[in-house]
């Protein structure tokens, strides 16, 4: 390939390849209008699917055990395991961050474990709920996030920073949050 430098005179030889990502189907993207057909065109050379998690379902156990390992490793816990109900949790729960929210509730669930194995109320609030089929239709947004600050806090021995952490907020919004809902 050849180009020449934006105000450049001379032209470049140059030997390269693009591998790129996405979660979006850029087919589709391009009809809409909101991705170049040129550059669609350009990259779409060789197209690999790649299934999201929640259509990979048997992988979930070797992801579990790999970063089951690799964690409690980091944080020096000596967990021999997963107990078959958190297992069956996270093989009914979505997903919908795929491997890294994986990854993330692992480590989590690695560092609030208090046992010899992860059992199911070591794991995110959303994977524990994964199997309710049942809504509670009474509760507003708001009353679940303030029962949802609580029992990190409570977990986390009132350990704001790593409350802030496994909630995915920084330190400052769960302050202003603790302040709003009147938590102590």
């Amino acid at each position: 390939r050849e180009f020449e430098r934006v105000g450049g005179t001379k032209t470049l030889k140059v030997d390269v390849r693009v591998i790129a990502a996405t979660n979006k189907e850029l087919d589709k993207e391009v009809k809409a209008g909101r991705f170049r057909d040129d550059l669609y065109y350009r990259l779409n050379v060789v197209t690999v699917h790649m299934p999201s998690l929640r259509e990979r379902i048997e992988d979930i156990i070797s992801l579990v055990n790999h970063f089951l390992k690799y964690y409690k490793e980091k944080n020096n816990k000596t967990i021999k395991g997963i107990h078959p109900d958190a297992i069956s949790l996270m093989q009914s729960y979505n997903w919908p961050g795929n491997i890294r929210e994986l990854e993330n509730a692992i480590e989590r669930s690695v560092i609030m474990s208090r046992g010899e194995y992860i059992v199911p109320s070591d794991l995110p609030i959303a994977v524990q709920s994964a199997d309710k089929t049942e809504i509670d239709a009474g509760k507003s947004i708001k009353d679940v996030e303030k029962n949802l600050i609580v029992k990190t806090l409570n977990e986390t021995k009132n350990n704001r920073t790593k409350a802030a952490h496994l909630l995915g907020i920084t330190r400052r919004t769960l302050l202003n949050k603790i302040k709003e809902y009147k938590i102590k």
